[in-house]
């Protein structure tokens, strides 16, 4: 099976400053790796050592707001058009940890340390 190649102009649209990095949203490296945004939260939950503070980091109100664009919270919700879930952001290391999941521990600790 062979994946077609994501043109680099769409990864470039969906990268967002942050706290002063570059990142990427939870629901856009998903949609890269072709996993569902629960999917990729879940790994990330689960293996929360492999992801550290300068990997990623979950938006504020006030950030999730300003980059979706989200609606008043006083109006009455519609599936899947409003935010229910604030969203994580990954650095530019941490969006290659997904990756490297089927890797062992101990390779994970290393690109851990070359990373930063």
């Amino acid at each position: 099976m062979s994946k077609s190649i994501i043109p680099l102009k769409t990864i470039e649209a969906r990268i967002h400053l942050l706290r002063g990095q570059r990142v990427i949203l939870d629901h856009d490296l998903a949609e890269i790796y072709g996993i569902k945004t629960r999917v990729l939260n879940q790994a990330v939950r689960r293996n929360k050592q492999k992801f550290p503070v300068d990997f990623m980091f979950q938006l504020t109100r006030e950030e999730t707001n300003t980059v979706l664009g989200s609606r008043s919270q006083t109006v009455t919700l519609k599936r899947g058009r409003n935010i229910k879930y604030r969203p994580y952001a990954f650095t530019e290391h941490g969006a290659i940890m997904p990756a490297c999941r089927q890797a062992g521990q101990r390779i994970f600790s290393r690109a851990v340390g070359q990373c930063k």
